[in-house]
């Protein structure tokens, strides 16, 4: 299925940082990327943060940072490689350099930013569920172009529990708080959902990484998970917004 490009993006030029290990994932998330911020797969350049340099000269050649997700990693543990992707984070903000984390990169925006972040099995949320804004949240220029409330995709099982200092709460759902946040005066920006997953994209995303999340339940409550998806019309477009905001 073919998606339209936004001609005003043409030029923006978008990096994006992966904790994925299996080549399948990698493209596919590029793919959701591109597919949602109406530009082209050949716009993004990835970076893995298990096997890449991870130095602040990967942000000189771009105009926005993208954290992608990490089904088979955890925000909260102590890989190797995490202390570097923590400081590449906090450079990018410093430079007030346009950057969106989605899910774990919601995650890894938060610690790196002074929060908390931890294994939440009992509140994990998998699926197309509602997710409503916070008076700060409607009152933004990114988030307060999505209605009250609003269906996203999740798959997630662990989540922030404390935002960083001075951070915006922007959005929380009906079993968890933090939602989405940004930093004041920065274009910087969490969401725990995946705006660049559609529904089908979801259920390739779900499937592919069925074994790491038990929280779905049995084989029944799985496949009923997969056949309540659903459109997320108004969450497609917000990372389209995001780059015609603050990197076009």
């Amino acid at each position: 299925m073919s998606h339209p490009t936004d001609p005003t993006l043409a030029h923006v030029r978008v990096t994006l940082l992966q904790a994925r290990a299996e080549p399948y994932i990698q493209q596919q998330e590029v793919d959701c990327f591109a597919e949602r911020s109406g530009i082209t797969a050949d716009q993004i350049t990835t970076v893995s943060v298990l096997a890449d340099d991870l130095g602040d000269a990967l942000l000189a050649d771009c105009d926005a940072l993208l954290i992608g997700g990490a089904g088979a990693f955890d925000a909260w543990r102590e890989y190797d490689w995490m202390p570097h992707l923590l400081a590449l984070a906090q450079t990018a903000v410093e430079r007030q350099l346009p950057t969106f984390g989605s899910c774990w990169g919601h995650q890894i925006l938060a610690r790196a930013l002074g929060g908390e972040v931890q294994h939440d099995g009992e509140k994990a949320e998998m699926g197309t569920l509602y997710v409503d804004l916070t008076e700060a949240g409607a009152a933004d220029s990114l988030l307060g172009t999505l209605p009250r409330p609003f269906l996203a995709n999740q798959g997630h099982h662990d989540r922030v529990t404390t935002l960083p200092p001075g951070a915006i709460e922007l959005a929380i759902s009906d079993t968890q708080p933090h939602q989405s946040f940004r930093m004041p005066d920065a274009p910087v920006y969490g969401t725990q959902f995946h705006p660049e997953l559609d529904a089908a994209r979801e259920r390739e995303r779900l499937i592919f990484y069925r074994d790491h999340y038990p929280e779905g339940g049995d084989d029944a409550a799985f496949a009923a998970t997969l056949a309540a998806l659903h459109d997320t019309t108004h969450a497609d477009d917000l990372l389209r917004t995001f780059l015609r905001l603050y990197a076009a």
